[in-house]
């Protein structure tokens, strides 16, 4: 199979995976629209493909408010968007044994980063992603911490293991919806990535050579989305995913379908 999509929008393009999916995207020969914070990385990747082939938008994320404004302003310029990876992501340490040491402007921006705004773009786009009459995707970044948390970084690991829940029901509401909306899920391990840099996180020295190549990680994602996947755990988090997820994700499909034939007698 080859990747289907023609249009497609990648929220936090400015480096690291999102910006290596763009190169993916326009070099499978698919348009590509970028966004994220950092104008001058975006100009970067249109100057380097061409306006022919990649435009681009400025956008932060954690401005809530904005969404709806952002994506009428994505849709009304490319009305063929089919596509659209949710890529925005930080990650923090934070040492609840010492209480004094966290600040909890930094645990919220963590959260809507890597959650709250994710769910907003999700609920902003899929009116347009559903009413396409081509098959259309949204897919989402998480990380093998949505399955096991780490110690160091709790808010990192639940923010994802909320986004990974919510992508759960998302794929089973959307089966019975109208259109035709795939949702995809990938699950980094650690990948060589600014995530880790020392502005980030100061405390780890040289902190983006930590996990897997980026490139290597990026190209076996793409490999398996145009395979047809729409869950996609790769290097350690293959393992996790593979240890307990599928027979938990069964569960969820068992208790999913006995609630729904339960619900059945109360809803209106």
């Amino acid at each position: 199979m080859a990747f289907g999509y023609k249009k497609v929008l990648i929220i936090g393009a400015t480096s690291g995976i999102g910006k290596t999916l763009a190169d993916k995207v326009v070099q499978n020969g698919s348009k590509l629209i970028v966004a994220g914070r950092r104008k001058e990385n975006l100009d970067e990747i249109v100057q380097r493909y061409g306006t022919d082939k990649v435009s681009a938008k400025a956008f932060d994320v954690m401005q809530l408010e904005q969404i709806p404004q952002f994506a009428s302003e994505i849709i009304s310029e490319n009305p063929d968007l089919d596509c659209i990876f949710v890529n925005s992501g930080i990650q923090r340490p934070f040492d609840f044994s010492k209480p004094e040491t966290v600040d909890l402007d930094i645990f919220d921006q963590e959260l809507i980063t890597n959650y709250t705004s994710a769910v907003r773009i999700a609920k902003a786009f899929l009116p347009h992603l559903q009413s396409q009459k081509t098959m259309t995707a949204i897919a989402f970044t998480t990380s093998q911490m949505a399955l096991v948390p780490m110690m160091r970084c709790p808010n990192y690991g639940a923010s994802k293991a909320a986004l990974h829940h919510f992508i759960l029901a998302l794929r089973t509401q959307l089966q019975d919806g109208p259109g035709n909306v795939k949702v995809l899920e990938i699950y980094p391990p650690a990948v060589q990535t600014e995530l880790h840099d020392a502005k980030h996180q100061p405390d780890l020295k040289d902190g983006h050579l930590i996990g897997m190549p980026l490139q290597e990680f990026v190209d076996e994602v793409w490999d398996r989305i145009s395979e047809g996947e729409d869950q996609i755990p790769v290097g350690s988090a293959r393992d996790i995913y593979n240890a307990f997820e599928v027979k938990r994700q069964e569960l969820y499909r068992d208790m999913t379908e006995l609630l729904s034939g339960l619900l059945k007698q109360f809803l209106r």
